[in-house]
């Protein structure tokens, strides 16, 4: 909750994550106030239901022994951690090139797929 990276509404989704999955109210009873300063009630919906979804089907792969991934795939990771320096810079560098100056606002009026 202390990166510079991630803006205060970011950090209010994920300290609701962590409050869904650790289930937080035990030992604070803040966290909606926090959060839904950053977040409307719809979005709060949304982000519990997000949090759930994907803490339900974590419990359910880990409490049958399942994998969630091939192990193929997971060795792929175990063996490709070193990332060179030069290709992170260029990668960062390209991705500031082509950054847009602004972002357009969501239209709420659309129509949902």
């Amino acid at each position: 909750m202390d990166s510079s990276i991630l803006s205060d509404r970011e950090k209010a989704a994920v300290l609701w994550a962590e409050h869904v999955t650790k289930n937080t109210a035990r030992s604070r009873d803040d966290v909606f106030e926090v959060v839904k300063k950053s977040f409307s009630d719809n979005e709060i919906v949304e982000l519990t239901l997000m949090c759930g979804t994907f803490n339900l089907w974590n419990r359910f792969m880990d409490s049958l022994g399942i994998q969630v991934e091939d192990q193929t795939e997971v060795d792929k990771i175990k063996k490709s951690v070193y990332l060179s320096p030069d290709k992170v810079k260029a990668f960062l560098e390209t991705m500031l090139e082509n950054w847009p100056a602004e972002f357009p606002v969501p239209d709420s009026s659309a129509p949902r797929e």
